[in-house]
């Protein structure tokens, strides 16, 4: 797809931002790739602390950054991990921030024998807790083999080694084939039901053990003998079961649930079948062994012997050593005890202190000496503020005794009112006939005006 700024058709050239370009680019990305399933290899797993997962999916000609986060990691089922062959799904996208291009994964799978290893895992681990693999339950091999019974394919090659090396070794003994498909879906089925059938006719035929067994192959191709159904049919079975599965390298769940594990179908041939030299051999063996283990014994007993003799202590050192072990925890015991009442004292010490300092006699003997300090200074208080006003009262009276009209009456001047109570301050506005009352130092005086006479050439005159 082709980008076309709006404005090209003009021949105006629109600048994107850095910014502006990635995020048209993963606006695409997701649009077009919304859900891409993808197989490839892990490589540089990281697991940061705060769950998200970031790894490298490779194939042998590109890569691809992916990211998985806590949300989506937390419901696989298998621990990833650098080297491990998967399936992503997911979608592609771009991280803005550095322009990089990465698959978002959103589940997890192993592709192809990494789902059957897991499952491989499962189940062993799943057997083993029920005790299907425990040593104790597995059936010792017979001691002399008489006849064996084999389940494995008619065509294959093990049936072939199998007698190959019975008659090579030993070939008295009998082989009965159970032939039965080693691969595909219908071959645990058949397992199943032949080594029922080895059981059922194991009186019949004089059965003395049973080989299950096939050649190498990859994981998919020894699957029918890691089912769970084959498992639980070699478990219950009467004979003892010889797993003969691949080749050395090879393991099954049918080899750890078996008796007896064999590396190859050779192997469980040569494993179950005698030899005359080797049985010569073995005798000659077993003697060796038996001299050397009854020297062993007798030499291991006489250093038990003279190392319990020097262990061997007297009653009396034994009981002195418990004395002084006692004498060493009574110390202990009592620097110990000296210890802790010395803390507890100190402890008791200072909850006196912190009562003694909370006491309410002392908060009430604290509160009358606030109290009483209080009062002082509200009495200083009142007395100074009192002298205050009693000095500004009597300036107050000496300022008005200055200005008092009885001040000038006392100096022997009188002061005179009109009819209407006004002080008269000049001849104007009084008339001869009006009444004037004059105030003395000791009394008033009524008088009628009979005159005027003005002091001021242009004060009013009248008789």
């Amino acid at each position: 797809m082709n980008y076309l700024p709006p404005n090209a058709a003009s021949g105006v050239r629109d600048v994107l931002s850095v910014t502006s370009l990635n995020r048209m680019a993963r606006s695409l990305l997701e649009s077009h790739f919304a859900t891409v399933v993808v197989e490839g290899e892990i490589s540089n797993l990281s697991m940061p602390r705060s769950g998200h997962w970031y790894f490298t999916l490779k194939d042998e000609g590109s890569q691809i950054r992916c990211a998985m986060f806590r949300n989506r990691n937390m419901g696989v089922r298998f621990r990833p991990r650098d080297g491990m062959q998967i399936v992503v799904r997911g979608r592609l996208s771009i991280y803005e921030g550095r322009g990089d291009y990465q698959l978002i994964a959103d589940g997890l799978e192993e592709a192809g024998d990494g789902a059957l290893r897991r499952r491989f895992e499962e189940l062993k681990q799943r057997l083993d807790n029920e005790g299907l693999f425990a040593q104790e339950r597995k059936r010792p091999m017979p001691a002399h083999v008489r006849h064996i019974a084999v389940i494995t394919s008619a065509t294959g090659a093990v049936i072939r080694d199998i007698v190959s090396v019975l008659e090579r070794r030993f070939p008295a003994i009998k082989i009965t084939l159970l032939p039965v498909q080693v691969q595909g879906i219908e071959a645990p089925q058949a397992i199943t039901k032949a080594i029922t059938t080895a059981n059922k006719r194991r009186a019949e035929l004089g059965f003395d053990a049973l080989i299950v067994g096939r050649g190498g192959g990859s994981l998919e191709d020894l699957q029918a003998f890691n089912e769970e159904s084959v498992a639980r049919a070699i478990h219950e079975s009467d004979l003892p079961v010889v797993s003969a599965v691949g080749h050395e390298t090879d393991f099954t769940i049918a080899d750890f649930v078996a008796d007896l594990r064999a590396p190859t179908p050779s192997a469980a041939a040569e494993l179950l079948s005698p030899d005359q030299e080797e049985m010569l051999q073995a005798f000659a063996g077993f003697e060796l062994l038996l001299t050397r283990q009854i020297k062993d014994r007798l030499r291991g007993a006489s250093q038990q012997l003279l190392w319990l003799l020097k262990q061997l202590k007297h009653p009396g050192r034994r009981l002195q050593e418990h004395a002084q072990t006692l004498d060493i925890l009574e110390g202990r015991l009592l620097r110990a005890t000296k210890q802790r009442l010395y803390k507890a004292s100190i402890t008791t010490e200072a909850l006196e202190r912190r009562l003694r300092n909370q006491s309410p006699l002392l908060q009430i003997q604290q509160k009358r000496v606030n109290l009483e300090t209080a009062l002082h200074r509200l009495q200083r208080g009142i007395k100074q503020r009192l002298a205050q006003q009693q000095a500004s009262l009597a300036q107050l009276a000496r300022s008005l005794e200055g200005v008092s009209p009885l001040s000038t009456l006392n100096r022997g001047y009188s002061i005179s009112f009109d009819e209407h109570a006004h002080v008269v301050r000049s001849i104007d506005g009084i008339k001869v006939g009006d009444t004037l009352r004059t105030q003395l130092v000791d009394g008033e005086i009524e008088s009628k005006v009979l005159a005027l006479h003005a002091t001021h050439p242009n004060a009013q005159q009248s008789d």
